[in-house]
This record gives structure tokens, sequence and C-alpha cells, in this order.
């Protein structure tokens, strides 16, 4: 399970560090793609597998499910740590992130995220002053946290 937040840094050269911690259970070569709110998903090649299980059992008919698809793969990019436990991430998908220098990356559990700072920092602004709403929305009285 990936769980944690870490502060890196993105190179002129595309490149960040996977934590360590992360490591071990990504395996060496992962899947990167476009998130949603404009951070960038990290997938395990197992659960990406998954993933791509549930989502070609969508029905093609319908607009929702080809919209999603195009969105989500084209984005997405087989990628591989090097020596230092960096990946390189491709241009559309730094653009599409607002990666610039200060980065953010996240655990949480099936996948890790990838935020630019700026991006990350008002997120958790706008969604920490709700987090009461948003758990009694989502849990009901049979579930503690």
């Amino acid at each position: 399970m990936f769980i944690g937040e870490y502060h890196h840094t993105i190179d002129e050269k595309g490149r960040i560090i996977i934590p360590a911690k992360f490591r071990e259970e990504l395996g060496e070569e992962f899947v990167v793609t476009r998130g949603i709110e404009n951070c960038l998903f990290v997938y395990s090649n197992a659960n990406w597998n998954e993933i791509c299980q549930k989502l070609n059992s969508l029905p093609f008919t319908k607009k929702d499910a080809r919209n999603f698809n195009r969105f989500f793969m084209s984005g997405a990019t087989g990628v591989e740590l090097d020596k230092q436990g960096r990946i390189n991430i491709s241009t559309p998908l730094i653009q599409y992130a607002h990666l610039e220098k200060e980065c953010v990356v996240i655990g949480t559990g099936d996948r890790l995220e990838i935020w630019s700072q700026t991006d990350w920092d008002a997120f958790f602004r706008s969604t920490q002053d709700n987090m009461s709403d948003i758990a009694e929305n989502l849990f009901n009285e049979s579930v503690n946290l």
C-alpha cells in the first residue's frame, strides 16, 4: 500500500526521484498517466492491468466511457527507474500536471500521485476545511475512522 507525502524536485530533463519507500512495490517498470485534478497517477504494472481490465469492460457505445478512455489511456507511459531511483516524465505529462521545480509525491493506497507543489497546496487548502463533510458523506455510522 502506498501512503505518505514526499517533497522532491523535477529537473530540467523531466526526471524526478521516486521515494525509496515506494520503489520495491512499484518494481523496476511501471506506468505514469494523467490523473484527475491535474496530477499524475503512478501505477505498478499489476495495478495498471487491473485498471485496464475495468476500463475495457466499459461500454464503448457510451460517450463518457470513450472520452475517459481517451483521456486516461493516451497519456499513459511506461517508465523505468534509473540507477538514482528517478523516472523521466514526458513533456505532455509535465505540462498537464504543471510540474515545474517543486513537486509532491503522495501515496493514495493503490497508486502514487505526483503534484506540482503549487497545485497540491491549493488542493490541500481547499479540501482540509471540508474534510468532516466529505467524511460524513462517504462513510456511514458503521465505519469508524
